[in-house]
């Protein structure tokens, strides 16, 4: 039998990226912690965490540690069905900056007793969390299927390409052009962030080298448009007082760009999550319902 004590030593290495960091997290004095992951180990005859800033599973280590997440969802499930008290339980899933800014928390503040581990990723990369079983669950654009999952369809955000006014009249007087593209400054997330490629490639036709400012927030996208420090595709939700004040214009009127969006949930444990998975896809249909396409 393993001991999951030590498993949760384990899990908390790998997530926090260090032995003191677990240690803060589980109460326990970080020579604890070593202790149990070489308990662990040396139990196992193999490597579980590879030592360094920051520490990380290897690929046992991360089979252990999804062991030890389905195990702990289902024996809460179990307590429910057995009508006994049980302690919050911890659900790490991945989700997007932009559904976290727009309707998620809402959704998430309807589940009792659970507590979040968010992890933060953009919509196409996030699956990849789930492929290696870091989270239980994850939004996604990719409709899948995906391995051992089962997958919801969550409608789609909507994007619009947004600056002030007077941005656009420095920039863009003669119109949006694949010139005016390559000088005018554009505001991009990280790396992973193609939306405001993917607008260009459907207004021009192809993709265009332009200049960006980084900025990996999504309310500061907003803030920079409204400043004139550039453009970007903002999620129509958090843009539409504005566009409607005249605060904020769309680069090229009526030309969203929408993304869609699915919950994918590990199948093992979605009975454990179908409390959070109703509420996710209550949450889309309040918020459209407000006016929104999300």
């Amino acid at each position: 039998m393993l001991d999951y004590p030590l498993l949760s030593a384990l899990a908390q290495v790998h997530r926090r990226g260090s032995f003191d960091l677990a240690a803060a997290s589980l109460g326990l004095t970080p020579s604890a912690v070593s202790q149990r992951v070489k308990s662990l180990e040396e139990r196992l005859g193999t490597t579980l965490i590879r030592r360094g800033q920051p520490c990380t599973a290897t690929e046992a280590g991360m089979r252990l540690i999804r062991h030890h997440d389905e195990v702990a969802l289902l024996e809460r499930t179990l307590a429910a069905d057995l009508h006994q008290p049980a302690a919050p339980a911890t659900l790490r899933i991945a989700v997007t900056a932009d559904t976290l800014a727009t309707w998620v928390i809402p959704a998430l503040a309807q589940v009792p007793d659970v507590l979040f581990d968010l992890v933060i990723d953009d919509q196409n990369h996030s699956q990849d969390w789930l492929r290696r079983g870091e989270v239980a669950a994850a939004i996604t654009s990719h409709p899948g299927p995906l391995q051992g999952c089962d997958t919801f369809a969550l409608g789609a955000l909507r994007y619009r390409a947004t600056a002030s006014p007077a941005y656009v009249a420095r920039w863009f007087a003669d119109g949006v052009t694949a010139l005016g593209l390559a000088k005018a400054p554009a505001l991009t997330y990280d790396d992973k962030d193609r939306l405001q490629s993917d607008w260009i490639h459907a207004r021009i036709g192809r993709r265009v080298a332009y200049p960006t400012h980084r900025m990996a927030a999504t309310h500061a996208f907003v803030d920079a448009c409204l400043h004139g420090l550039g453009w970007g595709m903002n999620p129509e939700p958090l843009v539409a007082a504005h566009l409607a004040s005249g605060a904020l214009v769309e680069l090229v009127p009526d030309t969203p760009l929408d993304t869609p969006l699915y919950w994918q949930v590990a199948r093992l444990t979605a009975p454990a999550l179908a409390g959070v998975t109703a509420a996710l896809r209550q949450g889309v249909v309040n918020h459209s319902a407000a006016g929104s396409r999300s």
